[in-house]
C-alpha cells in the first residue's frame, strides 16, 4: 500500500520532520511512505485556480490521487494547524477529482511542550471530517517534551515513542484496508 506523507513544518531541522523521518524508518513492511513537501505551493488564490492548477498545485494532487492513505505530522503554531499545511489543504480540496473523498489518513505531531500538538491535530481532524476523510482514531501520536526523545541529528531516540509510532503505523494499515478505499 502506498501512504503519502506531509510535514506541516516547512523547516529542515524541526522535529516534526525528525518524526516524519522515524516514521518512515518504522513502517510495516506493506507499507510504502513516500514524503513530499508542500514548500513550493503559491497561497491558495481562485483566480490563480480558475486558470489551472499552478504546476505545485498539480503535481501534489496527483500525488495524492495515487496515494491509498494520507500521514500528516505537523507542528501546532497558535494553538492551529500552521499556515503551510492549511494552504495544502485547501488547494487539495479544489481538486475537481475530491482527492480527500474517502481517504484514510492518520495524524503525528511532536512538540516541545507538554501538550505534543493535541490542538493542532484536533482542528486538523475537524478538517477531514468536513473533507470526508477517514481519520485513524487510536493510537494518538502527540510526542510531548519532543526535545528529549531525538538525539542532536533528529533521531528519534526514545523507544517508548518510538513503539507508539510503530503501532500508530501499523493500525494505520490495518485501517486502509479496512475502508478497502484504494488508489
Amino acid at each position: 500500500m502506498k501512504v503519502l506523507a506531509i510535514c506541516g513544518s516547512l523547516r529542515q531541522g524541526s522535529l516534526n520532520a525528525s518524526l516524519l523521518r522515524a516514521a518512515l524508518e518504522l513502517a510495516p513492511e506493506r507499507m510504502r511512505v513516500e514524503t513530499t513537501s508542500i514548500r513550493e505551493l503559491p497561497l491558495y488564490d481562485e483566480d490563480l485556480r480558475k486558470d489551472g492548477f499552478p504546476a505545485p498545485a498539480q503535481a501534489l494532487i496527483d500525488r495524492l490521487a495515487a496515494a491509498d492513505g494520507l500521514l500528516l505530522v505537523t507542528p501546532e503554531y497558535n494553538y492551529s494547524i500552521p499556515g503551510g499545511l492549511k494552504n495544502a489543504i485547501d488547494w487539495f480540496s479544489r481538486a475537481p477529482s475530491q482527492v480527500f473523498a474517502g481517504k484514510a489518513v492518520a495524524l503525528m505531531s511532536a512538540s516541545p511542550g507538554a501538550l505534543g500538538g493535541a490542538r493542532a491535530q484536533y482542528h486538523l481532524r475537524q478538517v477531514c471530517v468536513f473533507l470526508d476523510m477517514h481519520p485513524l482514531n487510536k493510537p494518538e501520536v502527540m510526542v510531548k517534551n519532543a526535545k528529549d526523545k531525538f538525539d542532536t541529528e533528529g533521531r528519534l531516540i526514545d523507544e517508548e515513542t518510538r513503539g507508539i509510532v510503530k503501532k500508530q503505523l501499523e493500525a494505520f494499515a490495518v485501517w486502509i484496508e479496512k475502508l478497502g478505499v484504494r488508489a
